[in-house]
């Protein structure tokens, strides 16, 4: 009899380790997870002989799992770059700044390695500093749809990439007589690219 109980006992002992094991195991995201990122944005972009655009953004964002698969969050962008005109323009240099709201849907939240669509709208602002000239602003507002990944390095850390797809973008300058412009984009938009990294608490 003390041996059933004892070995009773070590079943339970092992079985709950290896239950606890498995737990702290566990990568991925479940419901009530909260993320903190840490993105990278390089853009550059060219569309006639001279003119050129060059952009390097800082991007951190928390989010929430709500459930299992759906997580919302808030995102910002801080960054820096130029522009160039013609060739007799030199390069303007721009700072920017953004926040916005997202939701993204995670289709394996729970593994090592997930694929998820992130929808979001962001209110933004781009200053630019001429090399002679005053200084402008312009205003902006973009709703956008990127797939991206997750790929968990270990229980808390995981490295992320994303990129857009189809995105709307509304801008007007604060100039005398600026014009309201508005473009849409579908396909992957290289400009918009993000590589960065998630601690998940």
């Amino acid at each position: 009899m003390k041996k059933i109980i004892l070995t009773v006992v070590a079943l339970s002992v092992f079985g709950f380790a290896n239950a606890q094991n498995k737990k702290e195991s566990n990568l991925g995201f479940v419901k009530g997870d909260v993320f903190v990122s840490g993105a990278l944005k390089f853009g550059s972009d060219s569309k006639v002989s001279y003119y050129k655009q060059d952009s390097f953004v800082f991007a951190p964002s928390v989010g929430y799992f709500v459930t299992d698969n759906i997580a919302l969050g808030v995102n910002f962008d801080v960054g820096s770059g130029s522009v160039q005109a013609t060739s007799a323009s030199g390069k303007s240099k721009t700072s920017t700044f953004a926040a916005g709201l997202a939701g993204r849907y995670y289709f394996t939240p729970a593994s090592q390695f997930t694929l998820f669509a992130e929808l979001g709208a962001a209110f933004g602002m781009v200053k630019s500093t001429p090399v002679l000239g005053n200084i402008t602003k312009v205003n902006s507002f973009g709703v956008a749809l990127a797939p991206g990944l997750d790929y968990f390095v270990s229980k808390n850390f995981s490295l992320e990439t994303k990129i857009a797809l189809l995105s709307y973008t509304s801008s007007k300058g604060d100039w005398t007589g600026a014009e309201k412009a508005s473009s849409v984009r579908f396909g992957a938009d290289w400009t918009s690219f993000t590589f960065g990294a998630n601690y998940k608490f």
